[in-house]
């Protein structure tokens, strides 16, 4: 690469002026990160010569069977996390607690880490792309022992968010507020390099990221958009190119680059979205505004969304900001409208106004 490389670390050092109120304790959180990255990265690339693919036996909180990677990231992490001492809670998928840093140098620490260690594991039975998403937020309590309330913060309030995407070559992308860098492992020197400074997503692009197996459980303002997408139009690129790979790292990760959009809506089996609020549609709207796109419900903007619970679930229409816009408009018009029907149904039912709905 030259001696023009800056270094991931270096990176973080030149930037740490821009939180004066930090005291270089987001610096070493986020070089923490990269280091459990890098070794997770290591098994990743040697996974089917020792015995990393496949289950382990165990059921997550999300009702998954872990993968043996899910597993191993997930202590990677946490293992990274508590010794680094600027921690003091971390949320993980695979936990159904969180989980609380004690030690004598983490219990006072400034920061709360959400993360899914190992998103798309599945798609390593496969050789294809992995991801780790992560968000950082300030606790909002004093000294002593953090609380749930410092975890169920507003997206808005995440001070650094990223995402590591182990494909062909290994990146690490993030944002602090200020922007979205992107930087690709160099095995050869075991660094993560600067190499897309000031990534900006396109306005619009030509792929759309959905499971369309599930269509016939999609609101209609989804479908709608699936069929504007599949309709030829001169004026435009349309026909655009369906493409989904399993892993939401993934398929933004292109987005990020090439523009497009993804979308992982309701559905009448999981009526209230299926990816989870705090550690990959939180961090993951982060970045992508950050770098000029868009991330809502259908209805409503990602990170002003108040979180309730650890593990909630929310649906999502992220990337250029013409699609989700586009995306938006159909689900106001053809969405929005049953739902108020739906409601109202409930409730003329609670108060024994009409019987069951068949």
């Amino acid at each position: 690469m030259g001696f023009g490389v800056v270094t991931l670390g270096q990176f973080i050092i030149e930037k740490q002026a821009d939180f004066p109120y930090a005291k270089g304790e987001l610096s070493r959180l986020l070089r923490d990160i990269a280091i459990a990255a890098k070794i997770v990265n290591r098994e990743i690339n040697k996974a089917g010569l020792v015995d990393m693919i496949g289950h382990v036996g165990t059921i997550n909180i999300q009702g998954e069977k872990q993968k043996k990677l899910d597993v191993y990231a997930d202590q990677q992490f946490i293992a990274a996390l508590t010794s680094g001492g600027e921690c003091c809670i971390i949320a993980t998928e695979e936990e159904e607690e969180i989980i609380h840093i004690d030690s004598p140098v983490s219990i006072n620490a400034k920061y709360i880490v959400c993360i899914d260690p190992m998103d798309g594991s599945s798609n390593t039975d496969v050789n294809v792309a992995v991801g780790t998403v992560f968000s950082i937020y300030r606790r909002k309590s004093s000294e002593g022992r953090a609380t749930i309330d410092d975890v169920l913060q507003k997206g808005t309030e995440q001070v650094a968010a990223g995402y590591i995407i182990y494909g062909s070559s290994t990146m690490l992308v993030y944002t602090t507020g200020k922007g979205v860098n992107g930087f690709t492992l160099d095995p050869s020197i075991g660094e993560f390099c600067l190499s897309h400074p000031e990534m900006k997503i396109p306005e619009t692009g030509i792929t759309y990221s959905i499971n369309e197996g599930n269509y016939v459980h999609f609101p209609e303002g989804v479908k709608k958009y699936i069929k504007y997408c599949q309709v030829e139009d001169e004026s435009s690129e349309r026909p655009y190119t369906s493409r989904y790979i399993g892993s939401m790292v993934g398929d933004i990760h292109r987005s990020l680059i090439n523009g497009g959009i993804y979308i992982y809506p309701t559905t009448s089996r999981s009526p209230e979205g299926k990816l989870r609020l705090l550690y990959e549609c939180n961090p993951m709207a982060f970045i992508i505004e950050q770098a000029g796109g868009k991330a809502s419900t259908g209805f409503e903007r990602i990170l002003e969304i108040q979180p309730t619970e650890v593990h909630q679930r929310v649906p999502i229409f992220i990337g250029s900001i013409k699609m989700v816009e586009k995306a938006e408009e159909l689900m106001l018009h053809y969405t929005k409208p049953l739902l108020k029907t739906e409601m109202l149904e409930a409730k003329l039912k609670g108060l024994g106004v009409i019987g069951g709905l068949d």
